[in-house]
C-alpha cells in the first residue's frame, strides 16, 4: 500500500511511507513517487552544505524568507520544477529562484525570492521566465509584487553571445503592469548582494528596504574589476552609504532580515493592492504630541533651526510616520503617515539640514515620492519652511533646473488632494516645489508666522538695491549704508507677511498653528468629495 506524499508549504521534505511488502527500490517509480522525489529536490534548494555556508554569512534561505513574510497556509508556488537550460552536475532546482502567489496580512501578493544556495542565485533564461510569470499575474490581476533579492547578477555562459539577445524578459510586464491594467505596488528587499536584474528590480520599486550588510549595483565587483580594472568592494560600490545616502536607490536601511520583512508589511498598510483602488484607511489615532505645542515649536527668528519631525508629531496620527529615503536629500522629509486614519504623503522642509534649501537630491526624492503617492491615491500634505532652491555652479552642473521643472510639472498634474501649509518661510522656487499656488493645491494656508516672496528680505535688498547701497557707502560711509539696508529690509519683510496674500486670495486662509491637523483633515475630505477615493490616473 502506498501512502500519499506529504509536503508542507515552504521547504520541509515530504515523507513517503511504504508497506512492509513494498516492491524493491529498483523498480521504476510510479508517477506519484516521481512527483514526491522532484518536490523533495526542489525544496532541498542547493543542499545541506550550501545552505550551511549561506546561513553562516548571517543570511536566511529564500524559502525561510518566504515563510517569514507570508500568511501560513497561503503559499502557491509557480515553477517549482524549473531547471536551467544549460544543465550542470551540481543541483540547480528552480533555476536559483523561488516564485509564487500568497497572502500577506490577508492580501494577495506575488513573491519572487532569489535562492542564493543554487548557482549563487544568478540569473538565466528559465529564471527570468519564472519572474515574468508572477509579475504578469500581479500586473494583470492587480496585487503587489514583492522581490526578495540576494544574487550575483547574470549567469555565464548562459547569457553569452546570442543567448543574451534572446533573454526572455518581457518589458511590457516586467517593469510595469500590462497595457490596460492598473499599476501595482512593487517592493524590493535587498538582503544580500544584488547585482544585474536584481538591481533593476530595486530601481523600479516603490519601496526598497536594504539590509545593512547588502549592496545594490548594476554589476558586481568581479565584473567591474575585469571590465575596467577598478578593484572595489560591494559596500564601496553599492552599500547603504551609497544607496541610501548618495544615490537614493534605497529608501529604508535595517539591521536584520526580520526588520526588512516587518518594513514591507508596514508599507503595505499605506498602499492599495493596485492603483484603481483607494488607499487603505486605518482607525484614527490622536497625534503623539499635543497640537497646542505647535504655537511654540517653531522659532520666530527665520534663521533659527528646529526639527520639523517634532511638528509632524503634533499633526499626524501617533506611530504612523513611515520615513521614505530619510538620509537622501536630507533637507526635505518625505514620509507616509496618517491623519485621522487617512493615509497621506508628507513632504516637509527640514530646517535642521542646510536650512531646508532644496538641492538636486531633495528635488529628485520629492519627484519620486510624489509619483508614488499620485499613483496609489495617497493625498499630499506639504509643510513649507523653505529658503528656496539651491543655486550656484554645483547645483547647475547637477541639473537642478531640469529636476525642478520635472517636479513642478508632476505636482501640477497630480490628481490626488494637495494641501500646503506655510509654517514659517516660503521663498522663490522652493515655495512652488512644496505645493505653492502655481501647482494648484486644493488648499493653501499659512500660519501667522509665515513669510512669502521671491527671496528673503536681506537677500532681496542686497540684490535689488546693491548699487544704491554701494553708492551710499562710498558717499556717507558704512553706517549710513547699514541704516538704509535695515530700513529697506523692514519694508520688504512687511510685504512678506501673509495678510496681503490672504486679502488677494493667494492664500485661502491664515490659521492658528494648533488648527493645522484639523484643517488638513477637513481639506482632504472635501477634496475627495463624494466620489470614490481613486484618481483618474488610477484608471
Amino acid at each position: 500500500m502506498l501512502v500519499q506524499p506529504i509536503a508542507d508549504r515552504n521547504g520541509r521534505s515530504p515523507v513517503t511511507e511504504t508497506a512492509p511488502n513494498a516492491a524493491p527500490a529498483t523498480l521504476p517509480a510510479t508517477p506519484l513517487e516521481e512527483l514526491a522525489r522532484r518536490r523533495a529536490e526542489a525544496l532541498a534548494m542547493g543542499g545541506p552544505e550550501k545552505i550551511a555556508r549561506h546561513e553562516a554569512t548571517g543570511r536566511l534561505t529564500a524559502r525561510a524568507r518566504i515563510d517569514m513574510l507570508i500568511d501560513a497556509g497561503t503559499w502557491r508556488e509557480i515553477g517549482m520544477h524549473a531547471l536551467p537550460e544549460i544543465r550542470r552536475e551540481v543541483p540547480s532546482p528552480g533555476d536559483a529562484i523561488v516564485t509564487g502567489l500568497a497572502k500577506v496580512g490577508g492580501r494577495k501578493v506575488a513573491v519572487v525570492a532569489i535562492d542564493a544556495t543554487v548557482l549563487a542565485g544568478t540569473t538565466a533564461p528559465v529564471n527570468m521566465r519564472k519572474q515574468n510569470r508572477v509579475a504578469e499575474w500581479a500586473g494583470t490581476s492587480g496585487f503587489p509584487i514583492i522581490f526578495l533579492s540576494d544574487n550575483d547578477g547574470g549567469r555565464l555562459p548562459d547569457l553569452l553571445g546570442w543567448r543574451f539577445s534572446g533573454v526572455p524578459f518581457d518589458f511590457t510586464t516586467f517593469l510595469q503592469s500590462p497595457p490596460g491594467s492598473p499599476s501595482v505596488p512593487r517592493i524590493t528587499a535587498v538582503l544580500g548582494p544584488s547585482y544585474g536584474d536584481a538591481a533593476l528590480h530595486a530601481a523600479i520599486a516603490d519601496l526598497v528596504v536594504m539590509k545593512r550588510d547588502s549592496a545594490i549595483a548594476l554589476s558586481g565587483p568581479p565584473v567591474i574589476l575585469g571590465a575596467i580594472g577598478e578593484d572595489v568592494t560591494g559596500e564601496e560600490l553599492g552599500g547603504p552609504k551609497v544607496a541610501h545616502e548618495t544615490s537614493g536607490s534605497a529608501h529604508v536601511v535595517v539591521d536584520e532580515e526580520q526588520e526588512a520583512i516587518d518594513t514591507i508589511k508596514r508599507f503595505l498598510g499605506y498602499v492599495p493592492d493596485a492603483s484603481d483602488l483607494p488607499a487603505p484607511i486605518a482607525p484614527p489615532a490622536p497625534p503623539a504630541r499635543d497640537p497646542a505645542e505647535l504655537a511654540t515649536l517653531v522659532p520666530d527668528e527665520p534663521r533659527r533651526g528646529y526639527d520639523m519631525r517634532k511638528v509632524l508629531e503634533a499633526i499626524v496620527d501617533a506611530d504612523s510616520l513611515f520615513h521614505w529615503g530619510e538620509r537622501f536629500g536630507r533637507s526635505l522629509i518625505c514620509a507616509l503617515a496618517r491623519i485621522e486614519g487617512q493615509p497621506v504623503g508628507v513632504v516637509a522642509s527640514q530646517p535642521l539640514q542646510r536650512a531646508g534649501v532644496l538641492d538636486v537630491a531633495a528635488l529628485t526624492k520629492e519627484l519620486r515620492f510624489v509619483e508614488l503617492c499620485d499613483t496609489f491615491n495617497i493625498p499630499l500634505v506639504f509643510l513649507q519652511d523653505v529658503p528656496g532652491l539651491m543655486i550656484g555652479t554645483e547645483a547647475e552642473r547637477g541639473g537642478i533646473l531640469g529636476c525642478y521643472e520635472r517636479l513642478a510639472a508632476a505636482l501640477a498634474r497630480a490628481n490626488v488632494p494637495k494641501v500646503a501649509v506655510i509654517v514659517r518661510k516660503a521663498y522663490g522656487g522652493g515655495h512652488i516645489a512644496l505645493g505653492g499656488r502655481p501647482v494648484h493645491p486644493d488648499l493653501l494656508v499659512a500660519w501667522p508666522t509665515a513669510r512669502m516672496g521671491f527671496m528673503a528680505p536681506d537677500t532681496g535688498v542686497r540684490t535689488v538695491h546693491r548699487r544704491k547701497l554701494d553708492r551710499l557707502e562710498a558717499e556717507e560711509g558704512l553706517e549710513a549704508r547699514d541704516a538704509l539696508a535695515a530700513e529697506l529690509e523692514a519694508e520688504w519683510a512687511e510685504e512678506s507677511q501673509p495678510w496681503e496674500a490672504a486679502a488677494n486670495i493667494i492664500l485661502d486662509d491664515v490659521i492658528h498653528p494648533c488648527e493645522t491637523r484639523q484643517v488638513i483633515a477637513e481639506a482632504i475630505e472635501f477634496a475627495w468629495g463624494s466620489r470614490p477615493r481613486v484618481t483618474t490616473k488610477g484608471h
